[in-house]
């Protein structure tokens, strides 16, 4: 029977064997920090879009559309309607696409989504709401009923027809200025890459050799 000095050497023993097998374990508790994914907690308000331009304009759009569209719906009769039918659709579609889209640059999305061109989408949907909502406030304009809801939409009508029209140009001057700069990123990258492999081929004469 062992005493307990036998106990005592055989406990320091194995907490010492237990010490070296620990520190030579490969599987070692880590102390590294565990990222966590924030999700939709990393969406932020961009209150410098908001204050730009294009902020400005967006959200001036998208009152002015709503607006028109709520005078509309206000008429109950209407014979024939389909003039108040065709602004209708023309100030809800804009309203709709135009909130999106600020909602989108607002919340800074757009630069989660850099495969989606922006810049075009932005152009495209501001040329062509300007477009409509120009022709369903001529054609509202030439086809009422002298109601003043009617009037009031027209007026909607053609104050967010301008306002479409200067984000227009404002956009086709960014869209510009983005092409030209990919454009110069380009022709500086074949630039470099015509310059490095002419140095290679003049660090190594064997090349010049075989094109001679």
């Amino acid at each position: 029977m062992r005493n307990n000095d036998d106990m005592d050497g055989f406990d320091g023993e194995a907490s010492n064997t237990s010490m070296i097998s620990g520190a030579t374990s490969p599987y070692q508790p880590t102390t590294e920090p565990v990222l966590q994914r924030h999700g939709l907690g990393s969406i932020r308000c961009d209150t410098e879009y908001l204050k730009s331009n294009f902020g400005i304009l967006k959200v001036c759009e998208v009152v002015l559309s709503m607006m028109a569209f709520i005078c509309i719906e206000t008429i109950m009769q209407c014979a024939p309607c389909g003039s108040l039918y065709f602004f209708e659709f023309v100030s809800c579609s804009a309203f709709v696409v135009t909130g999106i889209l600020l909602l989108i640059f607002s919340l800074n999305l757009n630069s989660k989504l850099p495969q989606i061109n922006w810049s075009l989408t932005d152009l495209v949907n501001t040329g062509a709401s300007m477009f409509f909502f120009f022709l369903a406030s001529v054609v509202l304009a030439a086809l009422n009923h002298r109601l003043g809801a009617e009037i009031t939409a027209v007026v909607f009508g053609f104050l967010v027809t301008i306002v479409y029209a200067f984000n227009t140009f404002l956009a086709v001057k960014k869209w510009q200025l983005n092409s030209r700069r990919m454009n110069v990123g380009q022709s500086s990258e074949y630039t470099r890459a015509r310059t490095e492999s002419r140095g290679e081929v003049e660090s190594r004469p064997e090349i010049q050799r075989l094109e001679a």
